[in-house]
């Protein structure tokens, strides 16, 4: 069991295409969803805390686009070495 009051740090990784200005690529995807797995498999392990959804619809001309995207907050007792801020 996870206990919150060992948690040191928080990480945010988001999944997803927040920003219509700048729609990220399949490298850019698999690059957030690498971290992800990084941060809940490596020493030391993180856990996840909270995830928030969320989405965006934009009417381009006649088409409407749905962005969707998902922010993980995975918790460490300590911040990782590997971790690059």
């Amino acid at each position: 069991m996870f206990d919150l009051n060992d948690v040191k740090f928080v990480k945010r990784i988001v999944v997803g295409s927040n920003n219509p200005t700048q729609m990220l690529t399949d490298d850019d995807l698999a690059q957030a969803q690498a971290l992800l797995n990084r941060c809940l498999s490596d020493t030391p392990k993180g856990a996840i805390l909270g995830i928030e959804r969320s989405f965006t619809i934009l009417q381009i001309g006649e088409h409407q686009v749905v962005l969707q995207w998902l922010a993980y907050h995975v918790g460490f007792a300590r911040k990782p070495v590997w971790m690059i801020e």
